[in-house]
Parts: structure tokens; sequence; C-alpha cells
């Protein structure tokens, strides 16, 4: 997760006719709303959802931070063309937050962080070199598999690819490397964070989506996804996908003749994991814990944010307890930040449940003959236009409790839906204009946005079409979750 959560999402135009209609949008939807609280014109119950719609969209073209504009235009709605008394907003606001599963995020990111600064990474990459670094296109390949450990263990992309990143591009452009080739590789497998456990991402939706009132196809109640089955949900997904870029990589690699690296020993390999498996035994204790019961989600980020502490300053001591102040204070930031969306995002979901959005949706959806296919290619549709402009926590927290009532209505399953978006999530951070890992790969690599957008896309395809897979294939994603009996 990164601090531009909160950043503008499109960068205003300065000139011309599109500067005029980025002011004049915004100012025409409020101008509506409050003619409608003063009697003077009748907004019917149908436009509603459209005026609401017009006036997010239109104030996020405006550079206007999401959280800002998300709250801004809610609370505006509310006041104007609905009878919400404001004790409920105010109720509303402080449940909204005060789940316990919320609470992990910052531990995670605090993990996520020590990790980063202690060194983990970088014992990482010497281990998945002395495993697959004299195949072709070696440092590649171990820039594919050590930001999926790495991912496995810090739950967040943007810190991947700059632990990952920061170490091994200049150390394949000293090998010879492309520059574009190394950037390409890293920027796409950096997403592999928002996938593999402990994703901050999927404790973001199974947080926006718990609590709701939703029924299936059956009209039975339908229970969201828990923590825990988003966790072990995202390990075949994030191992696929992860093998699926490694076998891009090799191809890229083998195609253009790209160096390979001396093949490693035993001993090597062996003192190379050892060096490594503090850092790797986080897995265990986080997935292993959750799924053993010793703790809940939420304790086992706070377990993991001590034991990545104890690992980074006294056992590896790349990090010094002078430099801890340091990270704490970022990890605040970072998650103060993601709390703040979360907080608007809860009067958003809100709002759309009290106009009866989701469930009007569902029945326009039914009446129109719209199947799960369909549903499931327009979802897919709404949420990568979604990643052009909008970061990927504030995309799951205003999407999931439109889209997963209407989902439960069609028979898809939560937890297949929660992988499908946290997918969706991924391929957003990997393509402009607001796809966050290209920015910090760009940044490490020295290179533009529009080069480094032609360097990833035959990773980017490779992710298209596992998105594809991901969609239409449901087990892949319920699977471990229903061997484990979750």
């Amino acid at each position: 997760m990164s601090s531009t959560a909160l950043e503008a999402p499109i960068p205003p135009n300065k000139g011309g006719l599109s500067a005029t209609l980025m002011i004049i949008a915004p100012l025409l939807l409020l101008a509506i709303c409050f003619m409608s609280k003063f009697g003077l014109i009748e907004v019917p119950q149908g436009a509603r959802g459209l005026v609401i719609a017009g006036l997010l969209i239109s104030l996020f073209i405006t550079g206007m931070p999401i959280s800002i504009a998300l709250g801004l235009s809610v609370l505006t709605f509310m006041f104007t063309m609905t009878d919400v008394p404001i004790v409920a907003v105010s109720l509303k606001l402080f449940t909204g937050i005060e789940k316990f599963e919320i609470m992990s995020i910052p531990f995670f990111i605090l993990a996520g962080n020590f990790l980063t600064q202690g060194g983990v990474a970088k014992r990482m990459i010497h281990f998945a070199t002395t495993l697959i670094g004299h195949w072709y296109g070696g440092l590649g390949l171990a820039g594919v598999v050590s930001c999926a450990l790495f991912a496995a263990i810090s739950g967040s992309s943007v810190a991947t690819v700059v632990a990952i990143g920061s170490i091994l591009l200049p150390a394949m452009v000293a090998q010879g490397y492309p520059k574009r080739f190394g950037a390409g590789v890293i920027a796409t497998s950096g997403a592999l964070g928002i996938l593999f456990p402990p994703s901050i991402n999927l404790v973001i939706y199974a947080v926006a989506t718990s609590g709701m009132s939703v029924v299936g196809p059956d009209g039975r109640h339908v229970n969201s996804a828990s923590i825990g089955e988003l966790f072990i949900a995202g390990i075949v997904p994030g191992i696929c996908l992860a093998i699926l870029l490694g076998a891009m990589t090799y191809y890229q690699a083998r195609k253009n003749d790209l160096p390979r690296l001396p093949r490693a020993s035993w001993g090597e390999r062996g003192r190379a994991f050892f060096d490594s498996f503090w850092g790797l035994f986080l897995i265990v204790i986080v997935i292993g814990g959750i799924y053993a019961g010793l703790f809940t989600p939420t304790e086992a980020a706070a377990m993991a944010a001590v034991y990545a502490f104890i690992v980074a300053v006294f056992v590896y001591k790349d990090l010094k307890l002078r430099d801890v102040p340091a990270v704490l204070l970022r990890s605040a930031a970072m998650s103060s930040m993601i709390l703040y969306i979360v907080t608007n995002a809860v009067l958003f979901s809100f709002l759309m449940v009290s106009e009866h959005i989701p469930q009007g949706m569902a029945e326009w959806m039914s009446s129109q003959g719209f199947g799960i296919v369909s549903f499931l290619l327009m979802c897919n549709l709404i949420l990568l236009a979604a990643g052009n402009v909008m970061d990927p926590s504030a995309i799951v927290l205003i999407f999931a409790p439109i889209l997963f009532p209407v989902a439960a209505r069609l028979g898809v399953n939560p937890v297949h839906f929660g992988i499908m978006m946290s997918v969706n999530m991924e391929i957003g951070l990997c393509h402009p204009p607001v796809g966050l890992n290209l920015y910090v790969a760009s940044g490490i690599a020295k290179m533009g946005i529009s080069e480094l957008t032609i360097a990833v896309m035959p990773w980017l395809l490779t992710m298209l079409a596992f998105l594809m897979v991901v969609t239409y294939w449901p087990g892949l994603s319920t699977f471990l979750p229903h061997l484990l009996g979750m």
C-alpha cells in the first residue's frame, strides 16, 4: 500500500475546453442537489444514483484526492436528497470502522515496512538466484520468485516492487539485461502482493462486504467471505499467476538469448535457504497460525509485526534501533491514509444500501436476462476501467458493496468474487495512467512511463489471460478453502 492512495488520480488538464468542463460539471451537479433540497426541481428516484455517481466521477477528474471526493459527494447527496438524520451518519461512521478486522491493516503494513527495511529482500533474492539463476533469464526468473516470496510476507505490491526492484534491477542491468526487460518483470511480478496472503486488499474486501444483508438465488442469506478464507483462497491463484509470469519471463529471455548465471551447488542453495529462513518463516506464522486456529487474522497481523521487528533488528541486524521510529511513523501515515478512505467508503456503502442501488441493479439484471457469465464480464470491464484512475483500495471499498450483493443474487461465490476483484486490482497496478507499480518501477529504473508501459505489455497480456481463467473457473479460487473445510 502506498502513500499515493490519497493523491489525485488524474492531474488536471490546464488548458481549453476540457479544463472548463472539469470545473463546470461538479458545480452543475452540486447545483442540482441543492435545487432538489429547496424544491426547485424534482430528481426521480431512479436518477439519484446517476447524480451521485456523476458527482463522484467529476470530482475525481478535477484532481481532488479520492477520500475527500468520496466524502464530499456522499455528504452532499445525503443532506440534499435524502432524509437521513445526521445522528445516523455519525453513528454509521463510528460503527463502520470499529470492526476488529480493520486493526489487521496497520499491523500488516508495519510488518511489511520492517521487512522492507530489514534486509529480508536481498536474502530472498539470493536464495531465488541460487535455485534458478542458471536458466535463461535467470535473474528475471529470480525476480518473479523473489516477488512471490516477499509478497507472501509483506502483503503489499508497492512494497514488493520497492524492496525487490531496488536491489535486483541494478544487478540485472550490470549483468547485461535490457532495462526494459528487468523493469517489466519487476513491475508486474510485484503485483502478486495483492493476491498472496497476507494481502491488505483482501482484508479490505472482507471488511467492505462484512455485515451486508444479501440473499442468494434461492432466497437464502449469503455470508460474506472471511479474511481467513480469502487468505487461503489466494494461495493457488497466486502460485498459478507466478508460474505464468515466470513462463513469460523465460520465453522472452530465451527468445532474446539473455544472460544466465553459473549453476549454484546444493551447498550454496542450502546456505541461501537458511540465510533467508527467518523471513520465510513469517509465511508459516501467518497462514499456519490462522488455519490451525491459534489466532485470528487480526492477531496474526500483530504477531507478524512483532516477529518482523525482531527479525529485522535482532536477527538480521540490518535495521538499527534508532531507525525504528521512522518506520513506525511511515507505517502510521500509510495506515491513516487507508483508514481515512475506509471511513468515507463506509458512508458511501451506507448511502448505496439506503438508496437500494445494489438491489435495484440485481433486479434490473435479472429482468434483462443477465447471467453469471455476462455479469462477471461486466464487472471485469468496470474494475479495469476504474483501475485507470483510482487506487486499488479505493476501488475495492467503492465497488465491492455495490457489486457483491448482485453477485450473491446471481449465485457467485463470495470467495471467488473477492479473488477475481484482487486479480483486477493487480492488473490496475500495472497499466497507466495510475498504475502505482509503473511509477515505482520507473523511478527505480529511470525510465519514462510510456517506455515502461510498452515494456510490461507481454506480462500484462499474460495477466489479462489469467483474469479470464480466474473469472470463469471458480474452482481455482475455492478449491483450497473447500479442501481445508473452510
